[in-house]
């Protein structure tokens, strides 16, 4: 008894310093078992079926890899406003309803705003109308077992969060929150399969810099809230590929704390296009199709639904609101000078 009240007492925080290492993370899709939010059914049409409906067999003329294959590719990377665009008629079927997760981004309350669970109005999450009715970022899906199960098993992914000034993990107000990128494996429990506190990270200080980023935050009632961080970078790649990340803009934490565990939300505005050439870099056509998912429909609801950070030369909007749901675990986080 005396060795188990040792270790519950074990001293997660250290010189006003605790660190949270990522250990879980899905897109915040708000799901009914009813998939009512999906009242036409899910996009189950894979890229095949988008390439046969875009270039159909007995059309005029052959089809040739120039007109077809390399157009595709190379669209989103050679286009003007006098090009029209080939992705607007693909069918797409967008999650409906006024429900989701997410938090109230810009401070205000629209027509386009969604309320949570809880009642609060102004949450800005315009990905879950993109994504929400594609099978395969849903609970059930691909994407959302895999790209978890790729953040835990790739040290590319390994980002963790640093509070330092702290004095009351329960109310504080004001802390400094550090983002870093670790390099050690996740400590597990002897199943493998869930994680403990009290591991180690080390600061990834060479090749990790990219996603070093500094931000104010203040701790109220057991939750810390950030100030938004203007741009971050987070890894998000899939095994073998070394540079999958998401660019989020206006980033901020809205996060449950205790000495072993953080659980919350981090949203922003997404990059559209950096999301779109993640997506197509790092989950092959063969992929795709099993998530009945298409990147090319996909990408013209993100470019339809993006709600943010305008083109100054276009007026087209280059971001889109979204949220993450994700947990953390307590690390000891070791700096190079340690």
């Amino acid at each position: 008894m005396a060795a188990a009240s040792a270790a519950t007492a074990q001293p997660y925080q250290q010189d006003g310093r605790i660190g949270y290492v990522l250990t879980e993370r899905h897109w915040a899709i708000h799901e009914t078992e009813a998939k009512t939010e999906c009242p036409q059914g899910m996009n189950s049409r894979g890229s095949r079926d988008l390439f046969a409906e875009q270039f159909p067999e007995g059309g005029d003329g052959e089809r040739t890899v120039v007109d077809t294959r390399l157009m595709i590719e190379g669209y989103q990377y050679h286009t003007n406003t006098a090009t029209t665009d080939i992705y607007d008629s693909l069918p797409f079927y967008e999650a409906q309803g006024d429900v989701s997760y997410g938090l109230n981004l810009d401070g205000e309350v629209s027509a386009d705003d969604f309320k949570n669970s809880a009642g609060e109005e102004g949450i800005d999450n315009q990905l879950y109308r993109a994504l929400g009715c594609i099978a395969g970022y849903r609970k059930d899906g691909p994407y959302w077992f895999f790209e978890n199960d790729f953040m835990i098993n790739n040290g590319y992914n390994r980002w963790m969060i640093e509070l330092s000034g702290v004095d009351d993990l329960v109310n504080d107000d004001e802390v400094t929150v550090t983002t870093y990128r670790g390099l050690d494996k996740l400590f597990t429990d002897a199943t493998g399969e869930g994680f403990i506190a009290g591991g180690t990270q080390r600061v990834d200080a060479r090749w990790g810099q990219s996603f070093v980023e500094e931000v104010k935050g203040r701790i109220k009632d057991g939750v810390l809230t950030t100030e938004p961080i203007t741009q971050a970078k987070i890894p998000w790649s899939q095994p073998g590929v070394s540079d999958g990340y998401h660019i989020f803009k206006d980033l901020q934490l809205q996060l449950t704390l205790t000495s072993q565990v953080a659980q919350g939300l981090m949203a922003g505005y997404v990059d559209v296009e950096q999301f779109n050439h993640r997506f197509r870099t790092n989950w092959s056509s063969h992929h795709q199709n099993y998530g009945q998912s298409a990147s090319a429909s996909e990408y013209a609801a993100l470019k339809r639904l993006a709600d943010a950070y305008p083109d100054p030369e276009t007026g087209a909007n280059t971001a889109i609101s979204g949220a993450v749901e994700v947990t953390l675990t307590q690390v000891y986080i070791v700096h190079p000078d340690e």
